[in-house]
């Protein structure tokens, strides 16, 4: 007999999990495996792949298809010494286009890039950065473990930057300018070697920015005009959350990890959408067993045209469908394994994971060139 595999989630079904035709939006899935060496999978609802990507970096987080057809990946820079011990886990470096056929058409390279990275169809990119804070500046960032500060007692603090297609700085944002230090300290389990760890960034159609701060939980609007906090989700409401989007109506989509959530003794992770009118949760989703859906970290929500769901249950590479009262009609696992290749990572994280960081839905108008590609 062979040995028993130990990765839980390797002896596990892989593949297409569930499907209910009628209540599914029809159309493709993008993922790309996070441990992966650069490839970027387009899937079916049936879990067929469509379409493969083999790009020259392994995944710095996450790919999204592009109104042209492009392909926008972020990738993980070679080369790079770990500014602290997770820098290797979520850091990118490296913001490309490429074409159907992996031809890499533009790069822009920033060395402190990690998270997001949003490619605007203009070929602007606007990017969550880093930037070290010393001395009276690192000991003004409050909470997080005492001690727990990056080599030297450096504090990286967050930077957002917006480049053009040439990689021209256009705009620019800084957390040890524009953030309250009492108003957004670090969750007291949070190390401070990162302060408040920007997870994502997005524009809004109003033209200001978008962002999630996961250590501090905090969702936030900030004024592209003077860089202010314009809005913040009310404390209590997320809890290191994820993938803040903006749906037609205004209202925000948060992928809610559920972390440390304030009166709760079990953890679980929810969907929810949250009105900026009142800061109130007016939709929410969580598995009926709530303890069966936790994400500790990563994860995004889609929604998707036909106001349904698209959930990426991230560290267990589970994506699933869910309808607007909650019925869960597609669910398809990944079913690549592989470990991280630096050391620094395989530390923390020493099994193979199939991780991904975001999934998202293409509806077959989304992308003609298929057929041609196939």
């Amino acid at each position: 007999m062979p040995p028993i595999d130990q990765n839980s989630r390797r002896r596990r079904p892989t593949g297409l999990i569930a499907l209910d035709e009628t209540a599914v939006y029809d159309g493709c899935t993008l993922y790309a495996p996070l441990t992966g060496t650069g490839e970027v999978y387009l899937i079916d609802i049936h879990g067929r792949t469509v379409h493969r990507w083999d790009l020259p970096y392994r995944p710095g987080r996450h790919a999204r298809l592009l109104a042209d057809g492009t392909l926008a990946y972020n990738g993980v820079l070679p080369g790079e010494k770990a500014l602290f011990p997770m820098w290797h886990k979520y850091r990118g470096g490296v913001m490309l286009r490429a074409a159907p056929d992996g031809t890499v058409l533009r790069e822009h390279r920033d060395p402190l890039q990690h998270h997001d990275a949003h490619h605007l169809d203009d070929g602007r990119i606007l990017y969550t950065a880093l930037e070290p804070l010393t001395g009276a500046q690192a000991a003004a960032v409050r909470g997080g473990v005492p001690g727990s500060e990056a080599a030297g007692g450096v504090v990286w603090a967050d930077t957002i930057r917006e480049v053009g297609p040439d990689g021209e700085l256009l705009w620019s944002w800084r957390a040890a300018e524009h953030l309250d230090r009492a108003s957004f300290p670090l969750h007291e389990a949070y190390a401070r070697e990162h302060w408040p760890l920007i997870n994502s960034v997005t524009p809004l159609r109003d033209g200001n920015v978008l962002a999630s701060l996961r250590s501090v939980s905090a969702v936030v609007v900030i004024s592209r005009e003077t860089g202010e906090i314009l809005w913040r989700s009310r404390p209590g409401t997320v809890s290191q959350q994820h993938a803040p989007t903006e749906l037609d109506d205004g209202r925000l989509l948060v992928f809610d990890n559920g972390v440390f959530r304030p009166g709760h003794d079990v953890p679980y992770s929810r969907v929810i959408e949250i009105d900026r009118a009142d800061g109130d949760i007016v939709w929410e989703y969580h598995d009926p067993a709530r303890e069966f859906f936790f994400a500790p970290f990563m994860g995004s929500a889609q929604r998707l045209p036909n106001g349904n769901t698209l959930v990426t249950d991230s560290p267990s590479g589970r994506l699933f469908e869910v309808t607007k009262d909650g019925y869960l009609c597609w669910e398809y696992v990944v079913p690549y394994f592989a470990g991280y290749e630096e050391s620094e990572v395989r530390g923390l994280f020493p099994s193979e994971p199939n991780a991904v960081f975001r999934a998202y839905r293409y509806a077959a108008a989304d992308i003609p060139w298929l057929d041609a590609a196939a």
